[in-house]
């Protein structure tokens, strides 16, 4: 294992995607965040990405309903859904992957739906596939649509709580960062609200006048990251809420132990 140790850095779908319009990818901020991946892979840190579903994702879902499960009513069209809602995540991880390429980087993509069983921090499935021993190949993961051992059939497995369990579990992680879109962190008020400050450190006392646009994203948005990042700030020393479009924080961070953005504390 490297001495510099592990990264795990959450691309949010907000960032990569416009959440707005149906399967709608944001290349360039794609593009700057691999460029700062290349550089952490350059300097001897191993990387874990997960991403977040954006238009890929949230819109079919909430239209079909699948966060709750199994609707006998519009079973087919639910079923039909969670495959479509599969293969366009598939999508948009080999978009992550195709940049990854571009520079030199070889990413390999792991579904959930094929590995993990069950929603929420507590999901079961084998995450010896994020151990890599070196910088070579980096893994990638993303929120997506599992299959559950209960009535509900399938539902969906955040982003967060993939990178709950990952920070966690896997070994030498030193910094867990969320990475945002358009906003420096996390905000006293929504990003539109003219009042809104960033929060320089976020603890779980701390009250926010947090929103998420729950007629689009169907995981919790913001108010579960915080959670799940409070949650990894017991045993990570180092998660950081960043803005994704501003990917030179990230290295100003690792370098000088401190940027712009929001540090989650216990």
């Amino acid at each position: 294992m490297n001495s510099k140790g592990r990264i795990v850095i959450k691309l949010g779908g907000g960032l990569i995607t416009n959440k707005n319009l149906s399967k709608t990818i944001n290349k360039e901020a794609i593009k700057n965040v691999c460029n700062t991946i290349k550089q952490l892979n350059d300097e001897g840190y191993v990387l874990i990405i997960v991403h977040g579903a954006g238009s890929y994702g949230h819109i079919l879902s909430k239209k079909m309903d699948i966060a709750n499960g199994i609707n006998n009513e519009i079973q087919e069209q639910q079923i039909n859904a969670v495959q479509q809602i599969r293969s366009n995540m598939i999508e948009l991880n080999n978009e992550v992957i195709k940049s990854l390429k571009k520079i030199g980087l070889v990413a390999i993509g792991h579904p959930p739906s094929k590995w993990a069983k069950g929603i929420g921090k507590d999901f079961t499935g084998n995450l010896d596939i994020f151990e890599t021993i070196n910088n070579d190949k980096i893994p990638i993961c993303f929120g997506d649509v599992v299959d559950r051992d209960d009535s509900n059939k399938f539902g969906i497995l955040s982003g967060d709580d993939l990178m709950y369990r990952i920070s966690m579990e896997i070994p030498n992680v030193n910094f867990t960062i969320f990475l945002l879109g358009d906003v420096d962190g996390v905000l006293t008020n929504p990003p539109n609200n003219l009042n809104a400050k960033l929060i320089k450190n976020y603890s779980k006392n701390d009250i926010t006048n947090t929103s998420h646009s729950s007629d689009i994203d169907v995981t919790g948005g913001i108010d579960l990251k915080l959670l799940r990042a409070v949650e990894i700030s017991k045993k990570i020393e180092n998660v950081w809420f960043l803005n994704g479009n501003r990917s030179e924080r990230i290295m100003q961070l690792i370098h000088t132990g401190t940027t712009i953005g929001t540090k989650i504390l216990p």
